[in-house]
């Protein structure tokens, strides 16, 4: 990962080249959160140096963007972190100077979690919220963080899609919160990420710990307009369909796709869609279109969701 102001740098692949080349089942043990992980963004930064202004020696903060909270120690130099590692004044306010930015904390120096994609040509970072960081991708967020946050946007998709027992198909990783909320209830989740360099970031975020920790979930790198194929007849009872944008992934929102979504879809299952918001003017441009696709191809009770930014179908 890049240090603070380093730009990422490589070529352009196109999108499936490479992909194709390096798909991975769960055979594959993706290296699991380091022990050591620190992450701090502007969030936790600003009020530590609140803290040394107020003249206090003792700081409550978080290591983990928000996951948990400890104490650390601050003298002139910088603060004290818990294992005993120093993190100078200068290094705490580069942080607290970025608002787009999380930061891994290591041998005294921070580290913008941020990587650069020779499958896609897209560049990936972790952007922070008050809670849950979204995923930045070429700039754009993969998460609502309008009003609400990429841990409750999680949970309205979650709610929509209606979960119960059963398998359950996630189509788009990402930074993997809607893996993981289904998996609270699901008897086993598969989910498909397109480029490997987005579970670089995963690795490195303390909310996608269970990602790779959560036994009931399989992952798979690989296309999903591909992989889906693979399944059999009626498999999950249960999808969330999660794409990104139309003009990112338009394969992802055409009738051959949904009719493969209906195929591995049992007889009674759900189909959760998202689109974005259906009231703005590219939701609404876009939702319609997709509603009628997901009828061509098989799908029953086509249903807009806009608390979820989405459409429910039955199978």
């Amino acid at each position: 990962m890049p240090r603070i102001g380093e730009q990422p740098a490589g070529g352009f692949y196109p999108r499936y080249a490479v992909c194709r080349a390096v798909r991975r089942t769960a055979a594959v043990h993706w290296a699991t959160m380091p022990s050591d992980l620190i992450v701090l963004s502007h969030y936790q930064a600003v009020p530590l140096l609140q803290a040394r202004r107020d003249g206090r020696r003792v700081a409550r903060t978080s290591l983990d963007l928000n996951r948990s909270a400890c104490e650390v120690a601050l003298d002139a130099e910088g603060i004290v972190l818990p294992g005993g590692e120093r993190l100078a004044w200068s290094v705490v306010e580069a942080v607290a100077a970025s608002q787009n930015g999380c930061y891994r904390i290591r041998d005294g120096s921070a580290e913008k979690i941020q990587t650069y994609s020779e499958v896609t040509g897209r560049h990936y970072s972790l952007y922070p919220t008050a809670g849950a960081p979204t995923l930045l991708v070429s700039g754009l967020p993969m998460h609502r963080i309008k009003d609400t946050d990429p841990h409750r946007d999680t949970l309205a998709k979650v709610k929509a899609a209606s979960l119960a027992r059963g398998r359950v198909l996630d189509t788009c990783t990402g930074l993997g919160y809607t893996a993981i909320q289904a998996a609270r209830l699901a008897d086993e989740v598969i989910t498909i990420e397109l480029d490997p360099a987005t579970q670089e970031v995963a690795r490195l975020n303390p909310w996608s710990q269970a990602l790779f920790d959560d036994p009931k979930i399989r992952r798979i790198i690989g296309d999903s307009y591909d992989e889906v194929a693979r399944f059999d007849d009626a498999a999950f009872s249960r999808i969330i369909h999660d794409p990104p944008t139309f003009a990112l992934a338009g394969d992802l929102y055409s009738a051959d796709f949904y009719a493969e979504l209906h195929r591995v879809l049992r007889p009674g299952g759900r189909l959760f869609h998202y689109i974005g918001d259906l009231n703005s003017a590219s939701g609404g441009r876009v939702w319609p279109g997709v509603a009628e696709r997901l009828r061509r191809a098989g799908f029953q009770r086509v249903t807009p969701r806009p608390e979820a930014f989405g459409l429910v179908a039955q199978r």
